[in-house]
């Protein structure tokens, strides 16, 4: 039987997959909450059926809880099997799905309108830091980013001259460089001259800054929009319990997909740029933002209206 600790096993594997580029981060601290569990109790040798069933159910009480905890133990497992060859790797279907789409809350224009008007009104007033909620929310709704990758923004990501923004090894270590509205430009110009008026300006220093010229936080940047969100009196109308920032992105997702049915774009080919514009790395990730929403079903029924009367106008020919 071996005596290596499960988490010395679990640090090798964590080196290895984030040396093929995988960050981890999340799945890295529960496969560490694992080996801790099995230390604990003093497991050595192959991993068993047991222990892990065991640790998936050790946190929450819903079936799903456990079923995304199983969802990070078995690669593990699977990794193991090649030291200790009757490791066990439970079944992924053990506890039913670890996953499940809860719809986002799809804001409406005056919705977004009214959470930059309340960011503006932030404290101090026309100091920098009301700019910057205002400027960091309207373009993650904009220009549809994850907030991790607003807040990484450097100042020589945003090329005003050009009107291109430079997303840079973000989620599966991507870069991509993204197009801006004219709209978009122009007030990210005007936060600019703001901000380079107020703290630091280097190239490598944070476009979103704090006014010691710091990176925000994203838990400052989170409590911030739960305060803003209050004040406005949002209910939500998606199965979270609140609106959300990551919301904007999925809004931004529906919009343009409604805007191309408008407008007579081929889908096929606007959502291979959608899903390369959000950064995504399979199409199947960008059909998991799109949301039937009222306008836009409305428009998909009336184009399968002119569809099935073009072709009853062509069988009775």
């Amino acid at each position: 039987m071996s005596t290596t600790s499960i988490q010395y096993s679990v640090e090798r594997y964590l080196e290895e997959r984030r040396r093929l580029g995988f960050e981890l981060r999340i799945a890295g601290a529960q496969l560490m909450n694992f080996a801790r569990y099995a230390d604990a109790n003093d497991h050595r040798g192959p991993l068993t059926i047991d222990l892990q069933l065991a640790w998936a159910r050790e946190r929450g009480t819903k079936p799903i809880t456990w079923a995304r905890r199983l969802e990070v133990v078995r690669p593990f497992a699977k990794y193991y099997c090649q030291f200790e060859p009757d490791t066990a790797v439970p079944d992924a279907k053990t506890f039913g799905p670890g996953h499940r789409r809860l719809a986002p809350h799809i804001y409406t224009h005056q919705e977004i309108l009214d959470l930059l008007q309340e960011a503006g009104r932030l404290r101090p007033l026309g100091g920098l830091r009301p700019a910057t909620y205002r400027t960091l929310f309207g373009l993650i709704a904009t220009a549809g980013l994850r907030l991790s990758e607003a807040l990484y923004l450097r100042v020589a990501d945003v090329d005003l001259l050009r009107g291109l923004l430079t997303v840079r090894e973000t989620k599966f270590r991507k870069s991509r460089l993204l197009p801006l509205h004219a709209s978009t430009l122009a007030a990210l110009r005007i936060y600019r001259d703001m901000r380079d008026q107020t703290v630091r300006s280097e190239a490598d220093m944070p476009f979103f800054a704090s006014s010691s010229g710091a990176e925000l936080p994203s838990r400052t940047v989170h409590e911030v929009f739960v305060g803003l969100r209050r004040r406005l009196g949002w209910v939500a109308r998606g199965d979270h319990p609140n609106p959300r920032i990551h919301d904007l992105r999925h809004t931004f997702a529906v919009r343009r997909i409604q805007l191309w049915h408008q407008s007579g774009v081929p889908l096929d080919q606007g959502t291979f740029w959608l899903s390369t514009y959000l950064g995504h790395a399979k199409i199947s990730d960008t059909y998991w933002y799109l949301t039937g929403t009222p306008e836009l079903l409305s428009i998909v029924a009336a184009r399968f209206e002119c569809f099935v009367r073009g072709a009853e106008e062509v069988n009775d020919a």
